[in-house]
């Protein structure tokens, strides 16, 4: 996706496999859910809830070789507990550190065990025990590979993986736009693995140029299927362990033409189950295929006239004879109780609202939890209803604690992580007793970290807008520390605008401009951030799909309508001061609003931006602006460069020649336009950085005094 928030670039490069229970990351919890695991000080450790009793599982010391220290980057047990497997030496893939090295550590014998020990180092992708404990799978340089533990013997299950043929595991366009990484499932019984085959070999490279890092530069190439360009072939296949042959199930359908985004197996069977996309994304369709015969057997399909987005995945119920499907069909994204042959469908949330979040099937108690907020888009809450869709909805969440919460739960739903932020409070959580509702201890409650918590002076105020088209949308505004609403400020608009993602949420952050040298507050900016319709804001399905075929236009339309109310009801707001910028989506969205609305915004500040919608990747903007095999119109009437000649501001444009997301290319073509009409604007470009402008010393600091500099010469800031 295009990615948009400084939440992302500031965590860009943490691994997703790194699941430590700090704040904000997962927890990983025991499989009776009594507690959870975590690393310190390099020793991995189990705690007990409800006390926190602490014992050492595996000690630093245990976890050594040849006198050099394994340290833990992830961990995982085998079914029977006395197996740990440690992922370590990690080296990044695309954005995360997928791949490494991986060791078993036997909790009996002690013994210490190298993965795939005659694999290049860091090579080892996904490894996980088997059922049995007794073997472990992994993907290296794209093929897949079981090591026996107790013979010591490695096997190759595929042989014909290449740099473009790619087994268990995903090209950049899948794990960009779908979040596939680890592309392997062993089955049930451990006699077999399921695995995707991604077939990027038609793929053409878009190319890099490194400039820097040789007196002769040299080309970079990257496999990424541009709008218009068929995307990879894929297909999943079924290997038997033992005799390495692979079973391809027969899944109806071009294999180019369509997406494979999810896979699994069925609970206690022989066949997997997946999602099918089409290439416009907006038809899906259930299979399910035996790994005996390979056939594939439709049993659900459902269509949308904008789009359909990739399944979160199965929650099995009543011993795998049913699942929790999510679905939007109904104009609102709900839950749905599902038989496995898709046969029989209930309804399990009722009612005008959006199911954020799954969070826990308690099938025990005939409940279900999950994240909601009916009456606040900018808020999360955690509410639940019966699994059996007989019962109301009941908001779990303590209405005194108005916010944005999320909460992960052990998987008996005998406890949880309960956390919290908003505007005002800095992220806080407590220990719950689920079936209580109650903190642990009340030393650690919210209720008693609040009590200690100094409300800011300056804080974000929520408003909605209603705009000339009859449009409301929901903002956020940071006046200045020293306001005084008979004077005028200058107005900042902080905006993302594409589907991917909202920055209107009552969180930690919000009216805190994280790009800025200093304070803009007590320099004297009103900040503002408005949500357009498209945004994925929990407003149901006619308000986040209402941008198909419209990115460019209608959420532009609906930002310069939404700035245009605001100067002309808040006369504090400085009509001749007016500055608008964002990142990726937000700089699109960014140039959009200053070459489309030259009245209303006098200077942007884009970074990152896609200029020419035509240069993304095929997943993600087809999915959102419709096939542009059959017309490129709606392409065009959205991209920025279509209006670059209407430039009349002042624009400061910055990219990284080595952003493999947005390509660079975006820049060049912006800046041909603009020089073609004659517009002079000025231009930072950061060698070899990626989307995130954050590799190498002094970048960040560099691009915020940047940013300041420029907004304070073109926006100059403080009363008059």
């Amino acid at each position: 996706m295009i990615i948009k928030t400084a939440k992302w670039i500031l965590s860009a490069f943490i691994c997703i496999c790194a699941i430590l229970p700090a704040s904000g990351q997962q927890i990983r919890w025991t499989t009776d859910g009594s507690g959870y695991y975590t690393v310190e000080r390099g020793n991995l450790i189990v705690v007990t809830l409800p006390k926190n009793e602490r014992k050492i599982l595996v000690n630093a010391a245990q976890l050594k070789h040849n006198g050099q220290q394994i340290n833990i980057r992830d961990f995982a047990f085998s079914s029977d507990g006395s197996k740990a497997l440690i992922y370590t030496n990690s080296k990044r893939v695309w954005r995360y550190d997928t791949r490494g090295d991986y060791w078993v550590l036997d909790l009996r014998s002690q013994k210490l065990t190298k993965v795939g020990r005659d694999r290049p180092a860091s090579s080892l992708m996904f490894a996980k025990f088997s059922p049995s404990g007794a073997e472990v799978a992994y993907v290296s340089e794209h093929n897949l590979y079981v090591d026996d533990l107790t013979t010591g013997t490695t096997r190759a299950l595929t042989t014909d993986g290449t740099r473009r043929l790619i087994n268990g595991t995903f090209d950049w366009a899948y794990e960009e736009e779908f979040d596939c990484r680890d592309g392997f499932r062993w089955s049930p019984d451990g006699k077999s693995i399921a695995y995707w085959q991604i077939d990027a070999s038609k793929i053409k490279n878009f190319l890099m140029i490194d400039n820097v890092d040789s007196i002769y530069s040299y080309t970079i190439p990257v496999e990424y299927p541009k709008v218009g360009q068929d995307p990879s072939s894929c297909k999943i296949g079924i290997v038997n362990v033992a005799s390495a042959k692979t079973l391809w199930l027969n899944v109806p359908g071009d294999k180019i033409q369509h997406y494979i985004p999810r896979m699994e197996w069925i609970p206690n069977t022989a066949t997997v189950i997946l999602q099918q996309l089409n290439r416009e994304q907006n038809e899906s369709r259930l299979f399910i295929g035996d790994a005996a015969n390979g056939n594939a057997k439709e049993i659900y399909s459902e269509k949308d006239k904008a789009w359909i987005d990739a399944a979160p995945g199965w929650n099995w119920i009543n011993n795998g004879k049913e699942f929790i499907w999510q679905s939007e069909k109904d104009g609102w994204k709900h839950l749905y109780r599902m038989s496995s042959d898709g046969k029989k469908s209930s309804l399990i949330t009722k009612g005008d609202y959006d199911v954020i979040d799954l969070k826990l099937v308690y099938e025990k108690n005939n409940y279900v939890y999950f994240l909601a907020s009916p009456n606040n888009a900018t808020q999360k809450y955690l509410y639940k209803t019966r699994l059996d869709g007989k019962g109301k909805l009941e908001q779990v969440t303590p209405s005194v604690f108005p916010g944005t919460h999320n909460y992960d739960i052990s998987p008996a739903g005998t406890y949880a992580r309960h956390n919290f932020s908003s505007s005002t409070v800095s992220p806080i959580q407590e220990w719950l007793n689920m079936s209580t509702g109650t903190p642990l201890s009340m030393d650690g409650s919210l209720t008693n970290q609040l009590a200690k918590k100094t409300p800011p002076k300056n804080k974000a105020e929520f408003f909605q807008v209603t705009t000339e088209d009859g449009i409301t949308l929901d903002g956020w505004m940071q006046k200045p520390s020293n306001f005084d609403p008979s004077k005028k400020y200058p107005v900042v608009f902080y905006v993302y605008g594409e589907p991917a993602s909202q920055t209107v949420t009552d969180t930690w952050g919000a009216g805190r401009n994280f790009l800025y040298a200093g304070d803009m507050s007590a320099d004297g900016y009103v900040y503002v951030s408005l949500e357009n319709r498209g945004a994925p804001a929990p407003k149901g399905r006619e308000w986040r799909k209402s941008i198909f075929q419209k990115i460019g236009t209608l959420n532009i339309r609906d930002q310069a309508m939404g700035a245009k109310k605001l100067l002309s009801t808040h006369k504090y707001l400085d009509a001749d001061r007016v500055a608008v910028w964002g990142w990726s989506g937000g700089g699109s969205s960014t140039l959009n609003l200053l070459f489309q609305y030259p009245e209303i915004y006098q200077t942007g500040i884009a970074i990152a931006a896609v200029g020419n919608q035509l240069t993304y990747d095929n997943i993600y903007q087809e999915r959102y602006m419709g096939s542009p095999l059959k017309t490129t119109e709606a392409y065009v009437k959205g991209s920025p460069i279509t209006y670059a000649k209407n430039l009349k501001g002042n624009l400061l444009y910055i990219h990284g020649t080595g952003d493999d997301n947005v390509h660079y290319q975006n820049a060049e073509m912006l800046v041909n336009e603009l020089i073609k009409h004659g517009k002079t604007f000025q231009m930072m470009s950061y060698p070899n950085r990626t989307h995130s402008i954050s590799e190498g010393e002094g970048t960040g600091a560099h691009l915020s005094l940047t940013y300041t500099k420029f907004l304070k010469e073109h926006c100059p800031p403080g009363a008059r």
